[in-house]
């Protein structure tokens, strides 16, 4: 039995569009529903994160696609917040 799981992690400077692709992800997906509002940076909840428009905590969520989990995880762009992309890319690669 092979386990069809992917692990992807977005990152890219600031102001690239990683929390747009990951919205744009979970709604080709199928996270939600066609008629169904959705605000957009969805993983985006610390008010901090909310009120400047950045990513501040990396945050992970999964979709499937195809027969394959894909495990997503966000990232912050800015330089002061490297210490949490290098751990992620420390989780992500295994």
């Amino acid at each position: 039995m092979s386990i069809n799981i992917r692990n992807l992690a977005i990152i890219a400077h600031v102001d690239h569009g990683k929390t747009t692709l990951v919205d744009q992800l979970l709604q080709a997906g199928g996270t939600y529903r066609e008629n169904q509002a959705v605000a957009e940076r969805a993983m985006d909840s610390m008010d901090l994160e909310k009120e400047k428009g950045i990513t501040i905590k990396a945050k992970n969520t999964a979709v499937h696609w195809k027969g394959f989990t894909v495990n997503i995880v966000d990232t912050p762009g800015h330089a002061d917040f490297g210490a949490e992309v290098e751990r992620v890319m420390k989780m992500v690669d295994g």
